[in-house]
């Protein structure tokens, strides 16, 4: 898996490090993890689905147009 360093507020740091203690996540890389993904999945608009995004979709929507999954 690829290595991203990001720079993310403080306020942002404190919130993932606050789910990891509460138990939410194992560790603070699957937090973050879970949590890019949730948010690029939530970010996508509907349509058709390129091959190439094939390997990014996550369930994320039902083959309805304007219908989202969460």
């Amino acid at each position: 898996m690829p290595k991203v360093n990001i720079n993310v507020p403080e306020h942002l740091e404190m919130q993932i490090a606050q789910l990891v203690e509460q138990g939410e996540f194992v560790s603070r890389e699957e937090a973050i993890s879970e949590l890019l993904s949730t948010g690029i999945r939530a970010f996508k608009t509907s349509g058709p689905i390129d091959d190439d995004d094939r390997g990014y979709e996550d369930d994320g929507m039902m083959g309805h147009e304007d219908e989202y999954v969460f």
